[in-house]
């Protein structure tokens, strides 16, 4: 059985994918390190996670997975 997250839980856990992305890059880890196939499994899960609790929610205000290499705002 597939069990899907709650929205709050799926909004920290992009938050934190996008984050500590961000930070290996930032240290300089190569980009062929970085995007795994583990790495694009867990960005895939939370893309459909994230489609399918915007059709159930209504929206994920402003927390998404695509642009992963991008500042927040709201840091």
């Amino acid at each position: 059985m597939d069990l899907q997250l709650h929205v709050y839980q799926l909004k920290i856990l992009i938050r934190i994918v996008k984050k500590k992305y961000r930070d290996f890059r930032l240290q300089g880890v190569l980009d062929s390190t970085l995007n795994s196939k583990m790495y694009e499994t867990v960005r895939n899960r939370l893309t459909l996670e994230e489609a399918t609790a915007s059709v159930r929610e209504g929206g994920m205000q402003g927390i998404s997975m695509k642009d992963s290499d991008e500042e927040d705002n709201d840091n």
